[in-house]
C-alpha cells in the first residue's frame, strides 16, 4: 500500500492559491475551479498527499459552482469535521493523511445516491485520468471509474 503524507516539497510545489485552500482552510470563488467541468474518466486525489478522493463516476453536476460528489472512492482518505466558522454550522471535508481542507459535505445530494453532495475545491485537487491511472499506482481503483461522457 502506498504511503501518503503531506511533505514540505510538496508544499512548495502548490501555487499560492493550492496553499491558501488547503492549508489555509480557503475557498476559491464559486464557478472558477479548473475541475468545474472535467469530464474525463478518472480520479481525483489529493494534490499535497495523493491519496485517492474521488472517482469521476461519484461527480455530478449541482450547479453549485465547485466540483461535486456523491462519495468518496476510499473513505478512510477522508475526514468529516465539525466547521462553526463563518456563523453558521458545517461539515468540512480534510484529507486524512494530507490533512488538506478540501472543502464541505451538505445532505442535498441527489437522493438515489445516497443524498450527500461532497462540495470540493478545485484547488486540493490532482485529477489522474483513467489511461495514466496503472502507471501512477492508482490501478486498484480502475473498477470504480466509468466515461461520464
Amino acid at each position: 500500500m502506498p504511503e501518503y503524507k503531506k511533505t514540505d516539497e510538496a508544499l512548495k510545489k502548490l501555487s499560492p492559491e493550492e496553499f491558501r485552500v488547503t492549508q489555509q482552510n480557503g475557498t476559491e470563488r464559486p464557478g472558477t475551479g479548473r475541475l468545474l467541468g472535467n469530464k474525463e474518466p478518472g480520479i481525483y486525489v489529493d494534490i499535497v498527499s495523493g491519496e485517492p478522493l474521488f472517482a469521476s463516476a461519484d461527480k455530478y453536476e449541482s450547479g453549485c459552482g465547485w466540483p461535486s460528489f456523491t462519495k468518496p472512492i476510499e473513505p478512510a482518505h477522508v475526514q468529516e469535521l465539525r466547521d462553526s466558522t463563518l456563523g453558521m454550522v458545517r461539515t468540512e471535508v480534510r484529507s486524512t493523511h494530507g490533512d488538506s481542507h478540501l472543502g464541505h459535505v451538505f445532505p442535498d445530494g441527489p437522493r438515489d445516491r445516497g443524498g450527500l453532495r461532497y462540495c470540493i475545491n478545485s484547488a486540493s485537487l490532482r485529477f489522474v485520468h483513467r489511461d495514466d491511472m496503472e502507471a501512477m499506482g492508482y490501478g486498484d481503483y480502475i473498477n470504480q471509474v466509468e466515461d461520464v461522457a
